[in-house]
């Protein structure tokens, strides 16, 4: 009886497995399953076996599976003592009970066993890693494994709803002894994300998986993640990125929400954070570092459009173009004088809806909306309220205009006050 071409099997089935050599001598009993990492990710390297001697390692290619059910040795002199477990992901040790990130579903979730696959037979007959089981289905065989006959156990299973994740989505972490295990997602995955999806997912990771998660993603995508998690699990990522990496991230940051970190950190560390940063950035958030954190002025992002107030519509579109800032935060464009006062707003439909010749200021709202920079939020929570605002203009005692409070912000504080 030849063995099946394709089954699958999990994990927690096979550990225990007796492993005998063509003689039908027992040599050991299955331990775990080394998988490669680095250019053969996800290849079944080994099968580690616990024998009289202690540990050992045979080569995938020397053991096939028998009719029986048991695993079967091709040569006797494939086992060699486990020496060196670095180069090698153990799936038992290393990624059942680990968090890895489900990307498709937006969230974390817990490996629970592993299916794997033998493809072929004969010479062919080799062991794959197929998904990782992170639902019922795994959870109960782990349970009830021993508990039950092998046979009852897989049926019953089988009446769980399976829940893989494709072992291509899985990769290592290396980033410290006690590697860890999340999918694998590109640069251009992440960046399509939405930047409140990743913050749940940091918060729901382990610390040791939140840091190398969050040390794997470029500046930009860190700074949009790191503004949309809470002080206290802003520090957290933080802690362990050295103060030019931290500056390189917080120069992609709303200079707002740059400040309010920073003000969250020792003043020792912010003064060296701030020392990293290209001197425009630089003075953009220690200039809003002066201000009390609950004026409109600390809330405020000094990133928005402004033009004169002889400016037409086509260098309107000219200057949304070249902004440098976050284009989904703008909602206005703001009309300054020579002296910066601020003299006029113009929603951004009616920008789009004119023609390129025409002049800003016939465009703009009949009464411009502001507010002082040492207005108290609540006061401003209640402005927002009252006009139904998307954003505001912040004005210093000259009524120079000095930054913008966009709705996002009040919400966040209203928020913290539920």
């Amino acid at each position: 009886m030849q063995p099946r071409t394709s089954a699958r099997v999990s994990l927690t089935a096979l550990l225990g497995t007796p492993v005998t050599d063509a003689q039908g001598h027992l040599r050991g009993r299955l331990k775990d399953i080394a998988v490669a990492t680095g250019p053969d990710a996800g290849k079944v390297a080994g099968l580690v076996l616990k024998t009289r001697a202690g540990l050992s390692i045979v080569p995938s290619q020397e053991v096939m599976e028998t009719p029986a059910g048991t695993l079967e040795l091709r040569t006797a002199g494939a086992l060699v003592p486990l020496a060196d477990e670095s180069n090698y992901l153990y799936l038992q040790q290393d990624l059942v009970d680990r968090q890895i990130i489900d990307i498709h579903g937006r969230k974390v979730v817990r490996v629970n066993d592993v299916d794997l696959e033998w493809m072929g037979h004969g010479a062919a007959h080799l062991l794959r890693v197929a998904e990782v089981e992170v639902g019922l289905r795994g959870a109960f065989r782990r349970v009830f494994k021993g508990v039950l006959p092998r046979t009852t156990l897989d049926s019953v299973s089988r009446k769980f709803a399976a829940r893989g994740i494709p072992w291509q989505f899985v990769d290592v972490i290396e980033v410290d002894p006690a590697r860890r295990v999340k999918l694998r997602i590109e640069h251009e995955r992440l960046a399509e994300m939405h930047p409140s999806d990743l913050a749940e997912i940091l918060e729901d990771l382990a610390p040791a998986e939140r840091e190398a998660v969050f040390t794997s993603l470029d500046e930009e995508v860190a700074a949009e993640a790191l503004e949309e998690v809470d002080p206290k699990l802003q520090k957290a990522l933080l802690d362990k990125l050295d103060e030019e990496k931290i500056a390189d991230i917080v120069e992609e940051m709303d200079p707002g929400a740059a400040a309010d970190l920073l003000a969250e950190l020792p003043e020792e560390r912010s003064d060296a954070i701030l020392e990293e940063m290209e001197p425009e950035e630089r003075q953009e958030v220690a200039e809003l570092l002066e201000f009390d954190e609950k004026s409109a002025a600390g809330c405020m992002t000094t990133d928005f459009v402004y033009l004169g107030t002889n400016a037409t519509v086509a260098q309107a579109v000219q200057a949304l173009r070249s902004f440098d800032g976050d284009p989904e935060s703008v909602t206005e464009i703001y009309l300054l004088d020579e002296k910066r006062v601020l003299r006029g707003a113009i929603p951004l439909a009616r920008v789009v809806m004119a023609q390129p010749d025409s002049k800003l200021a016939p465009l703009a709202e009949s009464r411009v909306l502001s507010c002082p920079a040492d207005m108290h939020q609540k006061e401003l929570a209640e402005m927002f309220d009252k006009y139904n605002l998307h954003s505001l203009a912040v004005v210093d005692t000259q009524h120079r205009m000095v930054g913008v409070v966009q709705a996002d912000h009040v919400i966040s504080f209203l928020r913290e006050k539920l």
